[in-house]
C-alpha cells in the first residue's frame, strides 16, 4: 500500500514501565494483519522488545518502531521504553509523534512515570489518549483508574467507553457517545459482536453518557448553545466535534481494554485514525536559519522542500550506524543530497529504510510524516536538522534527561582499553544521555547515566554487541590539599657525592595561603648571583610537579604562592635536575610546616520532590552534611536548592528513589571546594596511605 500523508498516523505508546505498551503494539500489529499471531514479551517473540537484554529483563530499554494498516490508513507504532533509567529516549522519540496513547496499569493506577510522560507530551503538545489496561486481571478498577486521572491531571475526565464485567468476568465494552454495545471472544483474536447493554449498567452509562457530552459541547461554541437550549444533538455532529476537540487536545478521552487479550485494540485503532491528526493537520513546525535568526514556520507539505529532524541513532556493530529521522516536509528520494544543517555538510546515502521492529524494508523514497532510518551517515547525530542544501534551516531538538549517577569505568581485561573506549564512543551516539569523560585530578575514566540499571545495561550492550567488557566501580572523590598559615624562609639542600660529579642545589622559601579556587603562584624574588637565573625554570617545574601529588594523602596541592627570594648554586655540581629536585623537596617540607589540610568538592543540587516528602528529603540532606540554600514551588512540586559534599552523594539517586518512593528528581553540578572536617580528613588520609 503507497503511504500517503492524508492517511498516516504516527502514535507513540507511553506510560509507566509495566503497564502493558509493547502487548498493546503487538495486538495492533496482529488486528492490523502486520503478523498472523499475537505475539508476546513474556515468551521472548515480540517484534518490538528484541534485544537480548530487553527479553532477558521483560522491559522496553529503547525505543522500537513498526506499522500496520487499519480502515486504508498506516499507523506507525513508537513503543517507548516506561523504566525510569531510560525515559531520556521517550522524550526524545516523542518528537517524531503527532499522537500519543497514554496506558494505565487498571491495578496499579497511575505512577510516577505516568507523571513523568505525561509531562512530556504537553511540553510538546501532542493530543492524548488514556487506556485502562489489563482490565481482565484480579483487583482492577476501572472507575477508580478515571477519577485518578482527573485527579492527577487537573483534567475533566471523558470515558468513551465503559467496561462490561470486571476482572475475570470483563468481557466487552459500551460506546457512550452511540450507546453501542459488544462482547469480545477472549482467545486473543479481537473478534467481537454486537450486544445490548446490561439492564444492570444502563443507568450508570447514561450517567456517564450526559458527562461526556457536556465535556464534548466545550469544544464547539454553536453545539454547547444547542445543547443548553435543550435541542437533540445530531450523533454525526457529536462525533465530528469529538474529532476535533481530540486533535486539538482539548478532549482528553479515556478507552479501556485487554491488551493481552486483544479486548478494546481495535476501537483504539479506531480513534487513533479518526481523531489524531495526519502529519499534514499537525501545528505548522517552527524553523530557524543555521544561525539561530529568522525564526520562520515551515508549510508541513509533500510540495515544500525537504526537512527532517534525526532523533534517534543505532549503532550496529554488522550493519553500522543507523540514523534515524521524522519527515516533516518535502520528499527525499534515493538520488537526492542530503544538506545537514547543523553541521553545514553534505551527506551521501545508498539507501532508505522503512522500519519494522528488528528488521528494515527498503523504499525508494518517502515524504512527510514518514519515519526513516538512514544507514552509514559519517556525521550526523541526533538532534541534527536534515534538509536540502537550497534552503538550509533548522529544528529545535529537544534536550536528553541529565545524567544523575557516576561510576569509574575500566575495562574488565588488561590491554583491551583501546577497544573498550572506542566501542563506548559508539555507544555514545546511540544514546545522548551517556557521558564519558576524563576526571583531570584522579584521572579516571567517569562513565555518567540515568540510573544505575541503565549503566548496567550500558556495560551488557557493550559486551554483546562488540565483545569487549567493562566494570563499573564507585567514583574516586577528587579531594585536594592546601595549607592554612603562612611559613617564611623555609630552606632546603640538596647535595649528593658519589664519585665523580656531584649534586648541589640550595632552594630558599616563602609559602602563603591563597583565596579559594586561586590555583599556584609563583614569584621568583631573586636579589644578587647566588643562584644562576637560567636554573629559575628547573624550580617552577620542580614545583609543579611537586603540586600534583600532597604530603599528607597524594592530593593535588591548589591555593597557595611560593616565593623564591634565595638560594645557593655550586659552579661543577649544580644542574637543573639539582635545582628541581631541591625545589620539590623544599615545598613538601614548608607545607609540613603550613598547617596542611584536606580539601572536598561540594555539588550544587536542585531536587524536585512532592510535598509530602520535602521533610524526608531535607532531613536527609542534614544527614549528608548538606547545607539547604533556599526553596521553590514548582506547580505540585518543590524545589530544593542545596549544597552537598561530593562524597555524600555519590549514589544520591538510587537514595532519593527509595525516599521519594521514584517521585522525586534532581540535577547536580561541581560548585567549588572546602575544608573536610578534620575528624573525616583522617580517614581519607588512612584510606589514601592503606591504598597506597
Amino acid at each position: 500500500m503507497e503511504r500517503k500523508a492524508e492517511q498516516l498516523r504516527n502514535v507513540a505508546l507511553i506510560a509507566h514501565g509495566g503497564s502493558g505498551k509493547t502487548s498493546l503494539a503487538e495486538a495492533m500489529l496482529f488486528d492490523g494483519k502486520t503478523t498472523t499471531r499475537l505475539c508476546k514479551v513474556d515468551d521472548g517473540s515480540s517484534n518490538f522488545d528484541f534485544e537480548p537484554e530487553e527479553i532477558a529483563r521483560k522491559i522496553t530499554l529503547s525505543t522500537s518502531f513498526h506499522h500496520c494498516t487499519w480502515k486504508k490508513h498506516s499507523i506507525n507504532i513508537i513503543d517507548t521504553p516506561g523504566d525510569d533509567n531510560f525515559l531520556s529516549d521517550t522524550k526524545l522519540c516523542l518528537q517524531a509523534a503527532d499522537g500519543v496513547v497514554i496506558l494505565i496499569d487498571a491495578i496499579a493506577g497511575i505512577k510516577i512515570g505516568t507523571e513523568k510522560v505525561w509531562n512530556f507530551a504537553n511540553e510538546q503538545n501532542l493530543p492524548r489518549i488514556f487506556f485502562i489496561n489489563k482490565l481482565d486481571r484480579e483487583r482492577s478498577d476501572f472507575f477508580k483508574i478515571v477519577k485518578e486521572i482527573g485527579n492527577t491531571f487537573n483534567v475533566k475526565p471523558t470515558p468513551v467507553f465503559l467496561p462490561i464485567g470486571a476482572e475475570d468476568d470483563f468481557e466487552g465494552l459500551i460506546n457512550l457517545i452511540n450507546m453501542k454495545a459488544w462482547i469480545f471472544s477472549k482467545d486473543g483474536s479481537g473478534k467481537f459482536k454486537n450486544a445490548e447493554i446490561p439492564a444492570d449498567m444502563l443507568d450508570i452509562a447514561n450517567e456517564w453518557r450526559e458527562q461526556v457530552i457536556e465535556n464534548i459541547v466545550e469544544v464547539n461554541d454553536d453545539l454547547m448553545e444547542k445543547y443548553l437550549e435543550g435541542e437533540e444533538l445530531a450523533q454525526d455532529e457529536l462525533e465530528q466535534t469529538f474529532f476535533q476537540g481530540l486533535k486539538q487536545g482539548i478532549l482528553l478521552p479515556i478507552l479501556c481494554g485487554s491488551a493481552t487479550l486483544n479486548i478494546g485494540v481495535s476501537h483504539l485503532m479506531d480513534l487513533i485514525v479518526q481523531g489524531f491528526p495526519s502529519p499534514l493537520e499537525i501545528p505548522s513546525k517552527k524553523v530557524t536559519k543555521p544561525d539561530g535568526t529568522d525564526e520562520k514556520e515551515i508549510k508541513l507539505s509533500p510540495d515544500a522542500p525537504f526537512s527532517a529532524l534525526v532523533f534517534k541513532t543505532i549503532a550496529d556493530p554488522f550493519a553500522g550506524k543507523l540514523t534515524i529521522l521524522r519527515i516533516f516536509s518535502g520528499i527525499l528520494n534515493l538520488d537526492d543530497t542530503l544538506y545537514n544543517a547543523n553541521k553545514d555538510i553534505k551527506e551521501k546515502f545508498g539507501q532508505l529504510l522503512l522500519l519494522e521492529g528488528k528488521k528494515q524494508k527498503l523504499i525508494d523514497s518517502a515524504g512527510p510524516g514518514d519515519i526513516i532510518a538512514i544507514p552509514k551517515l559519517k556525521e550526523t547525530a541526533t538532534g541534527d536538522t536534515l534538509c536540502t542544501p537550497d534552503d538550509p534551516i533548522l529544528f529545535k531538538s529537544i534536550k536528553p534527561l541529565p545524567p544523575v549517577i557516576s561510576y569509574s569505568v575500566k575495562a574488565k581485561i588488561k590491554g583491551t582499553e583501546d577497544k573498550v573506549f572506542s566501542s563506548f564512543a559508539k555507544l555514545l551516539e546511540e544514546d545522548p544521555t551517556l557521558r564519558l569523560e576524563r576526571d583531570q585530578v584522579t584521572a579516571e575514566v567517569i562513565l555518567s547515566g540515568t540510573g544505575q540499571i541503565h549503566l548496567e545495561t550500558t556495560c551488557e550492550i557493550l559486551k554483546r554487541k562488540y565483545g569487549v567488557e567493562a566494570e563499573l566501580h564507585p567514583v574516586t572523590v577528587p579531594y585536594r590539599e592546601t595549607i592554612k598559615k603562612a611559613v617564611t624562609r623555609v630552606i632546603y639542600r640538596h647535595k649528593k657525592q658519589s664519585g665523580g660529579r656531584g649534586q648541589f642545589a640550595e632552594v630558599h622559601f616563602d609559602l602563603t595561603p591563597l583565596e579559594k579556587d586561586s590555583g599556584f603562584e609563583f614569584e621568583e624574588a631573586l636579589v644578587g648571583m647566588n643562584v644562576p637565573r637560567n636554573f629559575v625554570p628547573a624550580v617552577e617545574k620542580g614545583l609543579n610537579e611537586a603540586l600534583h601529588s600532597g604530603i599528607q594523602a597524594g592530593f593535588p596541592v591548589v591555593d597557595l604562592k611560593v616565593r623564591f627570594y634565595d638560594g645557593k648554586s655550586h659552579d661543577v655540581d649544580s644542574s637543573e635536575m639539582a635545582f628541581k629536585i631541591a625545589a620539590s623537596m623544599c615545598l613538601k617540607k614548608a607545607i609540613q610546616e603550613a598547617s596542611p589540610t584536606i580539601l572536598e568538592p561540594i555539588m550544587k543540587l536542585e531536587i524536585t520532590v512532592p510535598e509530602d516528602v520535602m521533610g524526608d528529603v531535607m532531613g536527609d540532606l542534614n544527614g549528608r552534611r548538606g547545607k539547604v540554600m533556599g526553596m521553590d514551588s514548582r506547580g505540585k512540586y518543590q524545589v530544593i536548592l542545596a549544597q552537598v559534599p561530593m562524597s555524600e552523594v555519590l549514589r544520591y539517586a538510587l537514595d532519593l528513589n527509595s525516599i521519594s518512593g521514584g517521585r522525586g528528581s534532581f540535577t547536580m553540578e561541581h560548585f567549588h571546594y572546602e575544608e573536610l572536617p578534620s575528624q573525616l580528613a583522617e580517614k581519607v588520609i588512612a584510606a589514601a596511605k592503606k591504598e597506597e
